[in-house]
């Protein structure tokens, strides 16, 4: 938004823009894929919409991300116009004009975790384990 520099005022037009990659990557904690539920409305007499988030995210790998930026901020007058501020993409493409004017970056904050299939079956094999169950177990 621009509110660390000398010339913000906040009907001035002066905030940066933001560039989110990977979007398609992000986590959401234990079962809130299955749970949580996004709203939409079209305007129209019955236009309510409810979506489960797992469904958002294989329909539009960025529209929870952007739900998720729009609902934290104020809502006032200037909320859209910022939001035009804040471009998103799925994976790290991104248009050669944008990353030109990158000038800062924020690093991320803890290592994306790795899936099961993306691990070497070797090193899966050497993990350490608690328990080895004989090859006749059966669970009740």
């Amino acid at each position: 938004m621009g509110l660390y520099k000398p010339i913000y005022h906040p009907m001035n037009d002066c905030g940066d823009h933001v560039i989110v990659i990977n979007s398609k990557d992000i986590a959401l904690r234990g079962d809130e894929w299955q749970k949580r539920v996004y709203f939409h409305h079209t305007g129209y007499h019955g236009g309510a919409t409810w979506t489960l988030a797992w469904e958002l995210h294989n329909r539009d790998p960025t529209m929870i991300m952007r739900k998720a930026v729009y609902s934290s901020m104020d809502g006032n007058l200037q909320r859209r116009y910022t939001m035009q501020r804040l471009h998103i993409f799925p994976n790290a493409n991104i248009p050669k004009d944008m990353l030109e004017n990158a000038t800062n970056q924020i690093k991320q904050m803890r290592p994306a975790p790795v899936k099961l299939d993306h691990i070497p079956l070797e090193e899966r094999e050497n993990f350490p384990r608690l328990i080895k169950y004989p090859i006749d177990y059966q669970l009740k």
